[in-house]
């Protein structure tokens, strides 16, 4: 029997070899790097050859160029101050910020322009609360305003009204276009100090609160002016008829302590003396105490009630005062009056006469 032997081919790559790489993965040529990666790490190994000093030398030539470019682009005309736009004022007069705005940036132009300083200039304005400046390249800068909100109105020292807001800034004049409030604030403190803007914060937040609720009783038309001077010592001066009229309201309970009043100011007001109230005391609470323009006061114990109390005011005491002086000086008229007389009597009198009074008067001083 014939063997017959079987002859593997060399040239097959699927034979013994192939078989055993099966399971390794075959591998693939390499990417080739970009022609740009290629340059710039060509660059840096060419760089790496040159001295240290000459690197140092490179570096501060590219950065003095970088920094001419930036002056000579900032200096252009192609930056100066062209537009400015103003948004979100009312009451702020729009020439004013603009006129700011430029005074700032005229010789810096847009690009160097310093925000910060312009920002707070701006709020040095007496309706601005806030400002937020911005470049609007290459020409313009933009800035949007928040305005302060009027809340009251106040009668300074010299007689101005002017509105301030819940932080008692005082801002512009009351214009005749403006709504005039119920009523107006007094007492405001002029003083430029921490302790004065403090205290004139408070005044303003009570009258707010006390304007809030005399709106809510419909008791502030009956009310022209408000003064808080001292915030222990309310007082209010009444309109219409009335405006002759102080209530002093004390420290506390000052809503309800002004309805009391008004309740016996209509009170008194049918009475013959209804005519000369001069002010209503509620300092004391529910005691009521009427004062007259002749002097004399009327205190009830409770508003409802019109009795009427003892006389005791400081008005009345300076007038007995005065009437006692003048009593003294009248007594003391007539004492000078009767002298001249006694001496002319005494010339009157007979020689004999005289003479006699003399003698006693000599016996008497001797005794």
């Amino acid at each position: 029997m014939r063997e017959q032997a079987v002859v593997h081919k060399v040239g097959n790559r699927s034979g013994i070899a192939g078989q055993r790489r099966a399971g390794v993965p075959a591998q693939r040529p390499q990417r080739r790097e970009s022609g740009g990666e290629g340059i710039a790490s060509r660059l840096r190994s060419l760089f790496n050859y040159f001295p240290s000093m000459l690197k140092i030398v490179v570096a501060i030539v590219i950065g003095v160029i970088v920094f001419a470019s930036y002056r000579a682009a900032a200096s252009a005309t192609f930056f100066n101050v062209r537009s400015v736009e103003v948004q979100g004022n009312a009451r702020v007069a729009k020439d004013d910020v603009q006129s700011i705005v430029r005074l700032h940036a005229e010789k810096t132009g847009v690009w160097n322009a310093d925000l910060s300083a312009i920002t707070a200039r701006l709020e040095r304005l007496p309706w601005v609360r806030t400002a937020v400046v911005s470049r609007v390249l290459p020409d313009g800068l933009r800035v949007r305003i928040t305005e302060r909100i009027p809340r009251a109105v106040v009668r300074t020292g010299a007689g101005r009204f002017r509105w301030v807001d819940e932080e008692a800034v005082l801002l512009g004049e009351m214009l005749p276009s403006d709504q005039i409030p119920s009523f107006f604030l007094r007492g405001l403190s002029e003083e430029d100090s921490e302790t004065a803007r403090y205290d004139n914060r408070v005044r303003v937040q009570k009258f707010l609160e006390l304007q809030q609720a005399w709106d809510a009783a419909g008791l502030s038309e009956r009310v022209s002016e408000l003064n808080l001077m001292d915030i222990r010592d309310v007082r209010a001066q009444l309109a219409g008829n009335s405006s002759q009229i102080e209530v002093r309201l004390g420290s506390q309970d000052q809503a309800t302590r002004l309805k009391d009043a008004l309740n016996v100011l209509d009170g008194q007001r049918q009475t013959p003396r209804g005519a000369l109230i001069s002010y209503i005391d509620m300092s004391q609470g529910k005691r009521a105490i009427v004062g007259l323009s002749s002097g004399v006061s009327t205190s009830t114990g409770d508003p409802s009630d019109s009795a009427t109390a003892s006389d005791g005011t400081d008005e009345k005491r300076s007038a007995s005062t005065s009437a006692g002086n003048a009593t003294a000086n009248r007594d003391a008229h007539d004492s000078r009056a009767v002298d001249p007389t006694k001496k002319k009597d005494d010339r009157d009198k007979p020689a004999s006469v005289k003479k006699t009074d003399k003698d006693k008067e000599t016996a008497r001083r001797r005794t």
